[in-house]
């Protein structure tokens, strides 16, 4: 049963949001990941977001470039929390992306992450510490890793 669903555009953003799948599995949290585009597919990233919740999904992550209107797309379907990650697909370098998954209207809210795999590992931190909220043993993880993120920066210091 997914926690989390990740959808993106297309295949060709699958590398950028690796990272987000990698931590999710990391921490042990189920998901689910596909791709469905807001504008060529809209019935399938209707139908897969009913499925998702059907399934007890909690988190939606969406990647997409250009319009990317894929976060939209889902927060138009659900109540659940929605992450958006924006992807620089284009020739305007992210900025098309990062806009249209960050100027929602009101009461169809879209998590905006940063550009690409940076966008991805936070998009995946977010949904964590939002299932963390009703799970102390994956807080607990949480809190480890960030330790574990201080102890390398202070290891790095002392290498240099």
């Amino acid at each position: 049963m997914p926690k989390v669903a990740i959808f993106m555009g297309s295949k060709s953003d699958l590398d950028l949001v690796k990272p987000c799948a990698k931590i999710l599995s990391d921490l042990e949290i189920e998901h689910f990941m596909t791709i469905s585009s807001a504008h060529r597919t809209p019935v399938r990233t209707k139908e897969l977001v009913q499925e998702m919740e059907s399934k007890g999904c909690r988190v939606f992550i969406c990647a997409a470039g250009m319009a990317a209107h894929l976060a939209g797309a889902v927060a138009a379907q659900t109540i659940r929390p929605v992450i958006g990650i924006p992807l620089a697909a284009s020739s305007l370098s992210g900025w098309d992306s990062l806009l249209a998954t960050v100027q929602m209207p009101p009461g169809f809210p879209v998590a905006t992450v940063a550009l690409d795999k940076a966008g991805a590992r936070n998009a995946a931190w977010m949904a964590a510490q939002i299932l963390a909220l009703e799970d102390d043993a994956l807080a607990g993880k949480i809190r480890q890793a960030r330790e574990k993120m201080a102890r390398d920066v202070e290891e790095a210091a002392r290498d240099i």
